[in-house]
């Protein structure tokens, strides 16, 4: 699982009202190189809930993100930002491991880079 899906995924148990951002237990992180697009990675920021993903991203060992979100002209002069951010969305990948509801605790697991968001029958 990317991280870029990370950011987009919440815990939609009945009852939980923010269960987003879910919390990365990291068991198994690969790299994998993908073809840097700096037009998609700025078309994304937009998108990107930042805190979350420098938390993703520092709980699979990736800590090259800045702690706060950098402004627009920062995407548009600095091709280093850009790379460290596609490393981070695109090429990290959470293989096995954990996405956890930060409400309930509930443990979604990750087997071969695909999350099971599946709920339970008493959490429909």
């Amino acid at each position: 699982m990317r991280l870029i899906t990370h950011n987009m995924l919440s815990c939609n148990i009945k009852g939980v009202t923010n269960g987003f951002p879910l919390r990365i237990e990291a068991g198994n992180v690969i790299e994998k190189e993908v073809d840097f697009n700096p037009d998609f990675i700025r078309h994304m920021f937009a998108k990107l809930e930042w805190k979350a993903l420098v938390e993703g991203a520092r709980s699979m060992g990736y800590a090259e993100l800045p702690e706060d979100s950098p402004d627009a002209a920062v995407l548009e002069s600095d091709e280093s930002f850009l790379k460290k951010l596609h490393h981070a969305l695109l090429e990290l990948h959470l293989e096995e491991g954990a996405l956890v509801c930060p409400k309930t605790g509930r443990k979604f697991p990750v087997n071969k880079g695909i999350p099971n968001m599946l709920l339970h029958e008493d959490e429909v």
